[in-house]
Order: C-alpha cells, then structure tokens, then sequence
C-alpha cells in the first residue's frame, strides 16, 4: 500500500467488513487521549450506547491493546470489567471477536496502534486473526506518509499563512509547480485538500 493512512484505511474496509461483519473499530498511532486516524465501523446503536456509558475509559479490551504486543480473541481477556463491558458487547450482537495491540515502532514516536473486530456468528480462526494482525501492522508502520523534503516545505509554508503565489515566488518555481507538489502531498497523506495536507503533516510532525 502506497497511499497515505486515511486512504488505507478506506481500501482496507471490505477486508474488515468481511472478517468483522459485525464491526470494528482501529485506531493508528494514539497519542494524547485520539489517534491521528481512525476507523468505526461498529453499529450506530453500539457507538451511541458505548459513548453515552463512557466505556472507553473502561473497556477491558482497550486497557488490553493499551498494554499488549499481540492479538487475543476477546474471550481470552481476562481483565477486571466492574462496568460489564464485555457483557454488554454481546448484548448488542458483538458476541465474538479479537482484539489488537501494536507498540510504538520507534521510542521517538511512543504512539500505539490498536483495533477491535467483533463477529456475531462464532470465534475469529487463527488465519482470520493473523490477516488483520498483518494489515494493522502495515497500517501501522512508521514513515510509511513520509514526505519529499520538497512537498514538506510548501506544506509549511502554506501552515504559516503563505499564500500560493507567495511561495512560487520563495522558491522561484511556478505556481502550477507549487499545486503539483501540494497534489502530491495530498496523495501521499490521503488528504483531499493542501490544508488538510499540512494540518496532518503538522499533527505527524512531518514539517
């Protein structure tokens, strides 16, 4: 995979929607308290229900990922669930699943990457499980965004309030070469604008 993460993790839903049918939910390099992407396929009324009870700061499953390098089917975690968490997961159809935990690649980073994937039907196989380890994984990876030292400097440019033509003037190349770099940026990061190109770039500490 070449594209930048948010893209990713559009090319890889029918992968999860098939191996999840029921939902899932992935997270990619946490930092403080949110993830620079994410991806909920869970349903709705799980979503609606798991916010009102604020069961994040109290799902055994993530307290799991937040601690492990691995995978472990949810019915092998046996951490202490005071709130019911797990109970009610099945409550509302989740009645089987794995959960993912992936460490930080580099102690620069310390960003984690995690993902729940839930069935309805029976427990995930052990091929199932290692396919959705392999492509977290991949989604995971560091530098996998990077950008050309080219494509950095406009995107902090235009961060700092730099208008287009501005910047061809800097850099004493066009403006038509400037939209180009930002195109390509936007590609790499996933990003459908330059200003959200350097927002992600910024967050990553590309720039």
């Amino acid at each position: 995979m070449k594209r930048g993460t948010l893209s990713a993790l559009t090319d890889q839903e029918p992968l999860f929607r098939d191996l999840a049918p029921a939902g899932c939910y992935v997270a990619l390099r946490v930092g403080f308290l949110a993830p620079e992407d994410e991806c909920n396929f869970f349903p709705s009324s799980w979503i609606r229900h798991y916010t009102i009870q604020a069961f994040g700061l109290r799902d055994p499953l993530i307290r799991w990922a937040a601690s492990a390098n691995g995978a472990a089917r949810w019915s092998a975690v046996h951490l202490p669930d005071e709130a019911g968490v797990l109970a009610s997961y099945r409550r509302h159809g989740l009645r089987f699943g794995c959960v993912i935990g992936l460490p930080a690649r580099t102690a620069r980073s310390r960003k984690r990457s995690f993902g729940l994937f839930a069935r309805n039907d029976r427990e995930m196989t052990n091929h199932e499980i290692a396919t959705l380890r392999a492509t977290l994984a991949e989604l995971h990876a560091p530098n996998r965004d990077a950008l050309t030292p080219s494509q950095a400097e406009v995107l902090r440019m235009l961060s700092e309030g730099v208008r287009y033509k501005e910047i061809a003037h800097r850099l004493g190349i066009t403006e038509g070469a400037v939209k180009a770099r930002f195109k390509a940026a936007c590609d790499r990061l996933g990003a459908r604008t330059a200003v959200q190109a350097a927002n992600i770039a910024q967050r990553r500490g590309l720039l």
